[in-house]
């Protein structure tokens, strides 16, 4: 059976981690399945575990050489994969058991499986900026009557950016011109191509721009933009790219690997976020980004390991936003309590 929630999800996802926006459908088991999964195929210790090349995978790469090196006291897989749409099918099928993925996906996967998955920890913060070739953006107001290069029409990059203008006073169909590209490598052409041109783009593909043109500077830090906005609020959130989620009926059966894993996995994000030329040359040993975009990106790329409450705060308030600008973004609905993973010690 076709599943059209697959196709929706990749058109709405946050896909500015990979910079592909195109999806497909794909063959997948009935929500049941994901419940089920092949649990006789897991050892009590193994975790298999999935993510995306660019900044939620350059997170996990100290566990990843640790775990290859033998060092680490975890049984773990791992499996690098270049688009987004290779992960659903092997949650809903019980190939994997944990999968860094956007962070609406995790939303609408679990909309569509009946909980079948729930979030363990935002792992990427925003990673959008507003670059130019120029001198004259110090301000969201300076976007006006400007145009403006983007991709992800109908994905998060979009409903980001319409959230921060809007709140900026900025409507984004009358108050400035947004040309949207198919994929980030159009936006950065067009961008090289015009002497005054601005463009949306994430990280690492900001600096692979500045790389190809060094007068191209980062006006804006959406990431802090969206923070500005929800100062003051009772329930803040933030700009949330991805997440790390895990088939519900792994956590459950499975609760003390889970938690041994997150430890891990925050100590590997501190170790990256620390040590950016050595993280860089494991990230580039491991064709997740070239090293020398790596060394230069990572300060920007705001790799985190937000769990517990705090993670629930943030991406509730966060799919909230996206639900009140589409609701198909996350689903048809931001999901319920049980969507989000909370180790008992916390």
């Amino acid at each position: 059976m076709k599943n059209n929630w697959i196709t929706t999800a990749l058109l709405t996802g946050a896909l500015c981690l990979t910079g592909a926006f195109g999806a497909c459908a794909a063959e997948a088991e009935t929500a049941a399945d994901i419940e089920a999964g092949t649990e006789a195929e897991i050892s009590d210790a193994a975790i298999r575990v999935s993510a995306m090349k660019g900044p939620t995978a350059m997170g996990m790469v100290r566990l990843m050489a640790d775990t290859d090196a033998g060092e680490s006291d975890l049984d773990c897989s791992f499996t690098l994969v270049g688009a987004v749409d290779e992960v659903p099918p092997m949650l809903v099928k019980g190939e994997i058991d944990l999968a860094a993925i956007p962070a609406n996906l995790a939303s609408v996967l679990y909309n569509n499986t009946d909980g079948g998955v729930e979030v363990l920890a935002v792992n990427t913060l925003g990673v959008l900026y507003i670059v130019e070739n120029g001198e004259n953006v110090s301000s969201v107001a300076d976007l006006a009557g400007r145009t403006l290069y983007a991709s992800g029409k109908g994905a998060t990059p979009e409903y980001a950016l319409n959230y921060i203008l809007r709140e900026n006073g900025l409507d984004p169909e009358t108050d400035l011109t947004i040309e949207w590209k198919s994929e980030h490598a159009e936006c950065l052409a067009a961008l090289l191509a015009d002497e005054d041109g601005i463009a949306m783009l994430p990280q690492p593909f900001v600096t692979t721009a500045q790389m190809k043109n060094e007068s191209i500077r980062v006006a804006l830090d959406l990431t802090a933009e969206w923070d500005a906005l929800q100062e003051g609020s009772e329930s803040p959130s933030g700009l949330i790219t991805g997440v790390l989620v895990a088939r519900t009926a792994f956590a459950e059966e499975h609760p003390d690997e889970v938690n041994a894993f997150l430890d891990a996995y925050a100590d590997s994000v501190a170790w990256v976020n620390e040590n950016t030329e050595e993280a860089a040359a494991l990230i580039g040993s491991y064709d997740i980004v070239p090293e020398q975009v790596a060394v230069k990106a990572l300060p920007a790329c705001n790799i985190v390991c937000i769990t517990g409450e705090e993670m629930q705060e943030k991406l509730s308030g966060y799919l909230a936003v996206l639900a009140d600008q589409d609701a198909s973004s996350v689903g048809g609905a931001v999901p319920a309590d049980d969507f989000y993973y909370i180790a008992e010690a916390e």
